[in-house]
């Protein structure tokens, strides 16, 4: 442990000196800020009695000069100041809307000291309630205390953030400039909440499970490594929910879901972040037709909380989540979208096909990892909902055998808008299979194919105690924001978004 001195002095001056040499807007404020403590040290809470969106509502009926002697004592940051002589008007932005401030030289007593406010201040005011001529809702203030100093100024109001590195990188200042982008990240904490409601709502249990692993599992992914210094032990950031869920299944849940960040160290694009979020759910008894019904559901039931409808609009292009969605095989989909006939090409000629559209591929893959790779001259094409389903054996070493087609397996994956939002199984539950598939991937692995799994036999022995028939569910929640919020890049849904640190 190491002391900290919060009451040495020079130090301090040390660091106003260096911000002021920044910036000589920064010094200004410095000057200003020690002015504020010179009068009176800033308070450590404020007794906020009002939000702006409640006295905006409550005060509605007001007339344009109409005036109360109703008090109001409210807080929030400046984001708008114009001093007129003896008069200044302010705009301060709390946690949902703005309201206007007035001070008059003749009735505030403290008029002078509002020469030490800039934008950006955090202020408190207490005041009555009136109506401008003008018919903007007002609050004269009667007292008002400094609560923080903004150093920094804002970016301009009227040009904002251009700049999207800036936007992405200081999310704060996107988030003070911009009301949209504010508005955005409430809609995505409205949608986990409707997602979570509805899950709960049919039966599901939330749980939690380890972030950090001893090993990797569940999804083809090359995984982020960490190291535990008390064990002396390699560890994993986890690159997906499913093999701990499964545990709790034979376990004896019969519902449970997750969502939950997971880790992927690959690429970043307008659909990939490597740190992102993931719903996952597993559900004894049911199979991939259960839970194909579960993903419209679930879909239809955010749809209808946030809009009232079942049609959302994605930059420009109308998308029907209407159940039931459209559902068609892997091959029939080729056939009906590309014309190409999987079942008459040899894997050769699978092979030129994806050297024709350039497709990464190589001469060791199997024909059904040819034909999944293959697919994605397709997907573009799926904008309205579809169950691209019976996929390939070859694809997972995680999912049942088709019950009808010994070369395919019962998984399926939603399509939207030409992405895919989800994947699921009829999860394999054949103790000896599941444990074969697994050591066969784990030699993959030894043989440098990245995104192959080890072999972890804590799985196999769970599954070895007995593990029912179970459908099982992944959906990206970023994504699916993406959609029901109209945004064109993934990094416009998550606050923080991974980025290559400035040189």
């Amino acid at each position: 442990m190491y002391s900290i001195n919060h009451s040495s002095v020079e130090p301090l001056k040390d660091v106003e000196n260096r911000l002021g040499k920044e910036n000589h807007l920064i010094a200004e404020r410095i000057k200003k800020l020690n002015e504020i403590k010179d009068k009176n040290d800033l308070p450590y809470r404020f007794e906020k009695k009002h939000n702006n969106k409640e006295l905006q509502e409550k005060y509605s009926h007001l007339k344009p000069e109409e005036h109360t002697n109703d008090i109001a004592i409210t807080a929030g940051r400046v984001i708008g100041l114009r001093r007129l002589g003896k008069i200044t008007f302010m705009h301060i932005m709390d946690n949902d809307a703005k309201i206007q401030l007035y001070f008059n030289e003749g009735e505030y007593a403290n008029y002078d000291e509002l020469k030490l406010l800039d934008m950006g201040d955090f202020i408190g005011v207490k005041g009555k309630i009136f109506r401008t001529k003008a018919g903007e809702l007002t609050i004269s203030v009667i007292e008002l205390q400094f609560l923080s100093k903004a150093l920094r100024p804002l970016p301009e109001k009227y040009h904002g953030l251009q700049d999207t590195e800036i936007k992405y990188r200081q999310r704060y200042l996107d988030l003070i400039m911009d009301d949209s982008s504010k508005k955005r990240f409430a809609l995505r904490s409205r949608i986990l909440k409707a997602i979570k409601e509805f899950l709960d709502s049919r039966g599901f249990m939330e749980v939690e499970t380890p972030i950090i692993q001893p090993i990797y599992g569940g999804a083809a992914a090359k995984p982020f490594t960490t190291h535990y210094n008390e064990l002396n032990m390699k560890a994993y950031l986890r690159i997906s929910l499913e093999l701990y869920l499964k545990k709790l299944i034979v376990g004896g849940y019969e519902k449970v879901y997750e969502i939950a960040k997971v880790f992927r160290n690959e690429s970043i694009d307008t659909t990939h972040n490597p740190e992102f979020t993931m719903l996952e759910l597993y559900w004894a008894y049911a199979d991939y037709t259960d839970i194909m019904e579960l993903v419209e559901d679930i879909y239809n039931h955010i749809a209808l909380t946030l809009y009232g409808t079942t049609k959302i609009v994605y930059q420009g292009k109308e998308i029907e989540l209407k159940k039931p969605w459209k559902r068609i095989s892997m091959k029939d989909a080729m056939k009906e979208y590309a014309n190409i006939d999987l079942d008459k090409n040899t894997d050769d000629e699978l092979r030129e096909l994806l050297r024709i559209h350039k497709i990464e591929h190589n001469d060791e893959m199997p024909r059904g990892i040819l034909m999944n790779q293959l697919f994605k001259i397709v997907e573009e094409k799926l904008i309205q909902p579809v169950f691209i389903v019976d996929h390939p054996k070859e694809t997972t070493p995680l999912c049942r055998l088709h019950r009808k087609d010994p070369e395919l397996i019962e998984r399926f994956e939603p399509y939207i808008n030409g992405w895919e939002v989800g994947n699921a199984y009829s999860e394999l539950n054949d103790a000896i299979r599941q444990r074969y598939l697994l050591e066969e991937q784990a030699k993959e692995l030894k043989k440098g194919h990245e995104e192959s799994n080890p072999m972890d036999e804590d799985f196999c022995k769970a599954i070895d105690h007995g593990f029912p028939p179970t459908g099982g569910l992944g959906i990206g929640i970023d994504r699916l924001i993406m959609l029901f919020t109209d945004s064109a890049s993934i990094r416009d849904v998550i606050f923080f978004p991974t980025m290559k640190p400035n040189e």
